[in-house]
């Protein structure tokens, strides 16, 4: 039975992966912003458990960690799914939404890796970041968003050659649009009728998510392009 540590459990992808996870008979902890919203997760995703700490804080992580009772011992796994996006021209974006992509996609997943690695090291366990196609390619409105996607990418580059002495394996996972809350949410940013049909879903994306995971440890699937056939 593996441990699987997933940030973004509470919907879209994180929540798919955690329950098939679930269903496979493996361990799934969860990492949430309060106490609440731990409370709320995990009793949608029955036989899980769950840490609290803020994304949106990463100079909190380390005390947020400190404080927690049930930190696993080993972590199999350590799945980067949470995200936030708000759009908006270079010419509009205030600071603040800049600061929280900034936070809550990169600067957050870099210093949670960096206070989960010892574990991750004894465990040889596998990182997996869900970017987005907007890590590749960057569009008009999607400049902070693009460039916190763009930074992931680089985190992950960066820490699969790092790590590779102790065993750690790095996967960038870049889906298309996908059939999420976030997707819906983007819709209403952008003032577009969204339909989720025209979409990659959840579960596909979480197939590939798998995929990286199950590999056996003379393999390590570095990145993965997932976009719709739509």
């Amino acid at each position: 039975m593996s441990v699987n540590l997933i940030t973004g459990a509470g919907s879209g992808i994180g929540a798919v992966l955690a329950r098939r996870l679930l269903d496979r008979g493996d361990q799934v902890v969860v990492l949430a912003r309060d106490a609440g919203r731990a409370k709320e997760i995990t009793a949608s995703l029955p036989g899980s458990s769950a840490i609290v700490g803020d994304l949106a804080q990463p100079g909190r992580l380390s005390w947020a960690l400190s404080k927690q009772t049930a930190l696993p011992e080993r972590i199999d796994s350590l799945v980067h799914a949470a995200g936030v996006v708000d759009l908006g021209s270079v010419a509009d974006l205030p600071a603040n939404l800049w600061e929280r992509q900034l936070a809550v996609n990169l600067v957050g997943p870099a210093e949670l890796t960096r206070l989960l690695l010892p574990v991750l090291r004894v465990s040889r366990g596998r990182v997996v970041f869900v970017n987005s196609g907007a890590g590749l390619h960057a569009h008009a409105g999607w400049s902070a968003y693009a460039a916190s996607k763009h930074g992931l990418k680089a985190l992950a580059d960066s820490l699969r050659a790092e790590e590779a002495e102790h065993g750690v394996r790095v996967t960038s996972i870049y889906p298309g649009r996908t059939a999420t809350p976030m997707q819906e949410r983007v819709h209403q940013q952008e003032g577009r009728e969204y339909d989720a049909a025209r979409f990659i879903s959840p579960d596909s994306v979480v197939t590939t998510i798998l995929t990286a995971l199950d590999l056996p440890d003379d393999a390590a699937l570095t990145d993965l392009t997932i976009r719709p056939t739509g």
